[in-house]
């Protein structure tokens, strides 16, 4: 999507919307169920390892 010349309005302002959207998507806190299955895993391969 490289463009030569200046960006529209409309175009900066999708752009700060898709950065704020990936900024609050980095900052979630991941799910306590899937916290739980990263754990049973790591227990599972030291079981294994």
């Amino acid at each position: 999507m490289d463009q030569d010349g200046p960006k529209t309005s409309l175009e900066e302002q999708i752009e700060e919307n898709l950065r704020k959207v990936y900024q609050r998507t980095l900052e979630e806190q991941v799910p306590d169920r899937f916290m739980d299955l990263l754990e049973k895993l790591r227990q599972q391969d030291e079981k294994h390892g």
